[in-house]
């Protein structure tokens, strides 16, 4: 079996487009606490500017459903300004990603469980831009 090896290049790429999409949903005050909500094909979706220092925002993105069926996702993402990347930085069941896993380990995460949940970050983007974000915040 072939040992796993982080592809940089291709998580650095992911890393640039989740800033680029992620900037233009935040919220136009970045403050601690503020939040902003956005209504997508019958889904809530949240963000909320958790710290704010010079070089770096972090951000928790998640969904909303006062009756979920399923687990609903929740990420904490770190955009670093300088560098204009956001990086996935912890989500619901992980309070520290790391850039990979030995396979099989306890919590069955994948050997590439960072990049898989930065991927997951830029397709969930992706869908929230193309399907039309509501201009109206919902509170």
């Amino acid at each position: 079996m072939r040992k796993y090896h982080v592809d940089l290049s291709t998580l650095m790429r992911v890393y640039e487009t989740n800033y680029a999409k992620l900037v233009s949903l935040l919220p136009k005050n970045e403050i601690i606490g503020e939040l902003v909500s956005y209504k997508v094909c019958q889904q809530e979706y949240q963000i909320r500017i958790l710290e704010v220092t010079v070089y770096t925002t972090l951000v928790e993105v998640y969904q909303i459903d006062n009756k979920p069926i399923y687990p609903l996702p929740k990420l904490t993402v770190r955009l670093y300004h300088d560098a204009r990347v956001a990086e996935v930085c912890a989500s619901q069941q992980l309070s520290r990603i790391k850039a990979k896993y030995d396979y099989p380990n306890g919590k069955m995460l994948q050997k590439d469980e960072k990049h898989q949940l930065n991927q997951f970050l830029n397709d969930w983007l992706t869908f929230c831009l193309k399907n039309g974000i509501s201009q109206e915040p919902i509170f």
